[in-house]
């Protein structure tokens, strides 16, 4: 499918799960070489597909998030579909699925079912709870893990309510997390052999586990200090000064982590008496007083456009940047240099740009090849020439709307 010399050329992935925390995990394995099966219903196919923005009647987000795969239908809870589903499982690799704990079981197509056809297969399961616990079995979106995590209530200002992403953030970090997994898995599965005899795993994967696991130190301040986090807008609540400042013609963020960039940035607006100031002198007490010191730094930005900002700042090594919108990033040398926006095939339109893949690898680069492909578009590659079905096999599951 991709051109050659990519890192995960050979692996084979069956992809069961649907929307955007699954869709984002296997976007990135085919991104690196994968062969990713993607499977919707027949008649109830991805709701990514229905998601705007669109173009010409296609959904842009499908087009992202299915680039790189192969799509076929297949209607699970049938029993025609269930052999199917298992036949597909004997030569994968990897196997993921986001349903509703209890639903593969359902259809047979649990772990054991899956492990009896392919004993080394890695499933990884996306859920909104996980597999375990009292939640285990009611549904879940990102929107549930934003607040269930912990981190919608450290999100936005102190006097404002609770701010949720503008971006699918517990369904992103999800999938991330569901390729650390799923590699892990991998690794210890193939390159462990005297650690292991083999066989696959299970990579329980939940919506909200991997956002609360971003909150690096909360866990031990509480344990030690109960302490409970609050919103802070955009201070940060170790390390000051760090925020967004207005310029006379838009905004730029800035941060001070250490006191050597601190005492910097001082330098930059000509305050180099605030070095000594106890009020500012140690990060403790920036951190106390955050609030006057973005003032006296706002105070100069204001005084100066964008761009004089940052060459100051930039010339003093102060820790800057702007703050961009979509079109700013597509005139923006770094972006450019970097090839961070890419071009790919697409069924519809020609070409389509598309993010290109992250990370970058020197030996074995990944590769944005296609976008998302129309709804069972790689029927006839898979069912005939793959699994071996008759034409006449094929027609019949076709009618009865198993595939």
């Amino acid at each position: 499918m991709q051109s050659a010399h990519q890192p995960l050329e050979g692996l084979r992935v069956i992809d069961f799960s649907g929307m955007i925390a699954g869709g984002f995990a296997t976007m990135q394995l085919a991104d690196f070489g994968a062969d990713v099966v993607t499977i919707e219903h027949p008649k109830y196919p991805d709701p990514l597909r229905s998601w705007p923005p669109f173009d010409e009647e296609e959904s842009l987000w499908w087009k992202s998030i299915g680039r790189n795969k192969r799509c076929i239908t297949l209607d699970l809870s049938t029993e025609d579909g269930k052999k199917i589903a298992l036949k597909l499982v004997e030569d994968a690799d990897l196997v993921f699925e986001n349903f509703r704990p209890g639903t593969m079981e359902r259809w047979g197509l649990g772990p054991e079912q899956l492990q009896e056809v392919n004993a080394s297969v890695i499933l990884v399961r996306v859920s909104g709870f996980g597999q375990t616990g009292p939640l285990s079995d009611h549904p879940g979106f990102g929107t549930i893990a934003e607040g269930f995590s912990g981190w919608a209530h450290v999100n936005g200002f102190p006097d404002r309510e609770p701010l949720l992403p503008p971006i699918s953030l517990a369904d992103l970090t999800a999938g991330l997390f569901a390729v650390h997994g799923a590699m892990f898995a991998l690794y210890e599965q193939h390159l462990r052999p005297d650690h292991t005899d083999g066989d696959g795993q299970v990579v329980d994967i939940s919506l909200y586990e991997p956002l609360f696991r971003l909150f690096a130190a909360d866990v031990e301040t509480y344990d030690r200090l109960e302490r409970v986090p609050e919103r802070t807008g955009n201070h940060h609540p170790s390390a000051a000064p760090r925020g967004i400042y207005e310029t006379t013609d838009g905004w730029i963020t800035l941060s001070a982590s250490s006191q050597a960039i601190y005492e910097n940035v001082v330098q930059a607006i000509d305050r180099t008496d605030l070095i000594e100031d106890e009020r500012f002198r140690t990060n403790d007490r920036r951190v106390e007083n955050a609030d006057l010191l973005d003032e006296i730094i706002e105070a100069w930005t204001r005084e100066r456009s964008t761009d004089e900002v940052l060459e100051t700042m930039r010339a003093h090594d102060a820790i800057v940047g702007p703050v961009y919108d979509i079109a700013d990033i597509y005139e923006d040398e770094q972006f450019n240099e970097r090839d961070n926006i890419v071009e790919m095939d697409d069924e519809t339109f020609g070409t389509l740009q598309t993010p290109s893949p992250v990370p970058k690898l020197s030996k074995t680069p990944g590769e944005a090849v296609h976008a998302g492909m129309p709804q069972g578009h790689h029927n006839k590659d898979v069912f005939l020439n793959e699994l071996n079905l008759s034409t006449e096999e094929y027609d019949r599951l076709r009618d009865e709307g198993v595939i």
